[in-house]
């Protein structure tokens, strides 16, 4: 029986974090193992924000892919490219383009949020409007059926779907499936300073950095703001750090800290130190294949060449069904 295909991408904006890793990495470690998964270098679509400072989009795709790698993605089992490498993205970009209405554009909640919450950078631009249309490009050239997303991503999928069905009514063909949503759940973290962890903020704990990095991020961590004292109570409820604790450290040993908190026999200080012990011994056998990795200058290019070169095969019959339907 032929496996379902999957289709997701990443757009390389900078280095990834523990947030990165609970919230898609570890999903699509889980996925290639069940379905025909094609894992994306989304460079073109970090052109719709970052369009103005493009220097640091080369590093970011080789540090992201580092990651990708090292944290278990198997190339064996799943097709890694960079979107900018296949022609066929910017060509469908192009088609769909022609026949999706403002309007839908217009109507996606993420554009109102960022237009209206980002102001160091003008996002009044036609690729900014029409990212959600390179979006669908990305997913229908390989006629994905199935896309991992979260309940916030829904909207943007739903447009996808909207534009495969406007192409296949108007050109009375069925090229394009419908793709369907595969729901993930993804645990809420908090960065270093209770705020939601994001690179923006310069809260995160990065997937690259060494432990001894991360223990002195955890150090700095906010804990309980309404403990003042070391005698005092404490309330894991109230700790931005406890947050991770709930990843990281095992229950038995979460068992033992709540108690020992709320009567006041440990300290944040202590309490943090086993965060950094259990969180740098889970990340510890994956930063030393990255680092491996990374001592060979020509993987990531090589790898990226090889899937591109594969996932161009792929494309280009959909663009051969495209233009029939076309005509042209």
């Amino acid at each position: 029986m032929q496996k379902q295909r999957v289709v997701s991408g990443m757009r390389p904006t900078g280095r990834l974090h523990i947030g990165h890793y609970h919230g898609v990495l570890e999903n699509w470690v889980k996925l290639q193992e069940q379905f025909d998964c094609f894992f994306f270098v989304a460079d073109w679509h970090s052109l719709t924000t970052e369009y103005a400072d493009t220097a640091g989009i080369k590093d970011s795709t080789r540090e992201m892919v580092l990651d990708w790698v090292a944290f278990g993605l198997d190339p064996q089992k799943c097709l890694v490219f960079e979107q900018s490498r296949v022609d066929q993205h910017a060509e469908l970009n192009l088609i769909l383009g022609m026949i999706t209405p403002v309007s839908w554009l217009e109507r996606n909640p993420t554009y109102k949020e960022m237009l209206d919450n980002i102001e160091q950078r003008d996002l009044t631009t036609f690729g900014f409007l029409g990212y959600p249309v390179l979006m669908a490009a990305d997913i229908i050239l390989y006629k994905a059926l199935r896309v991992p997303v979260g309940h916030d991503q829904l909207p943007h999928l739903e447009i996808t779907r909207e534009i495969a069905r406007r192409f296949n009514h108007l050109y009375n063909c069925q090229v394009f499936p419908e793709p369907e949503a595969l729901l993930t759940e993804t645990p809420k973290l908090l960065g270093l300073d209770g705020r939601k962890m994001s690179k923006s903020y310069g809260n995160s704990i990065y997937l690259s950095e060494t432990a001894e990095e991360t223990a002195a991020k955890i150090k700095g961590m906010i804990t309980d703001t309404q403990r003042v004292r070391r005698a005092d109570p404490g309330d894991p409820e109230r700790c931005v750090a406890f947050n991770l604790h709930r990843i990281y450290v095992p229950q038995a040993k979460l068992d033992e800290i709540v108690p020992a908190c709320k009567n006041a026999t440990i300290g944040c200080v202590d309490c943090k130190k086993i965060l950094t012990d259990y969180l740098n011994q889970r990340l510890a056998p994956f930063r030393a294949r990255r680092e491996e990795l990374s001592r060979d200058n020509g993987f990531v290019n090589e790898l990226l060449a090889d899937g591109s070169r594969r996932a161009s095969v792929e494309a280009l019959k959909t663009i051969k069904d495209v233009r029939a339907a076309l005509r042209v």
